[in-house]
């Protein structure tokens, strides 16, 4: 996955292998946290990091964020995205969710992948980035 992610951000310094085992670690014990994964054989071939937030509006009805939506170089334009986005939909509603919320970045392809899957740009998105 970390060379899968290398491919998202190519900017970043790889992460330590014995940082990303103790960050995968806190991950796993993550009440409502999912790590989709598409593979091909021995290949990741893509991720979806999916998260259950308890909510006390709208009936106390969770929201399921999605972040780090990624499809390696070599598999893109396959499904594999699609397939994703469409389980990460099923899990926010087996969840009991009434959103699915994910922020994209400002790419015209990535905005057209997004709503071919159904999402709609509805608001906007804020971030502050904390060096």
């Amino acid at each position: 996955m970390l060379t899968l992610y290398s491919e998202l951000n190519p900017d970043d310094a790889p992460l330590p292998q014995a940082s990303a085992g103790a960050i995968w670690a806190a991950i796993s014990r993550q009440q409502g946290r999912t790590i989709l994964v598409a593979d091909a054989g021995r290949t990741v071939a893509g991720t979806a990091d999916c998260i259950v937030m308890p909510n006390l509006t709208r009936g106390g009805r969770a929201i399921l964020f999605v972040e780090n939506v990624v499809v390696a170089s070599s598999f893109q334009r396959r499904g594999i995205g699609r397939q994703l986005m469409k389980t990460a939909v099923r899990l926010g509603e087996s969840a009991g969710c009434y959103k699915v919320q994910l922020l994209a970045a400002n790419d015209e392809y990535v905005h057209t992948f997004y709503e071919a899957c159904g999402f709609k740009a509805l608001a906007e998105g804020f971030r502050r980035y904390i060096p």
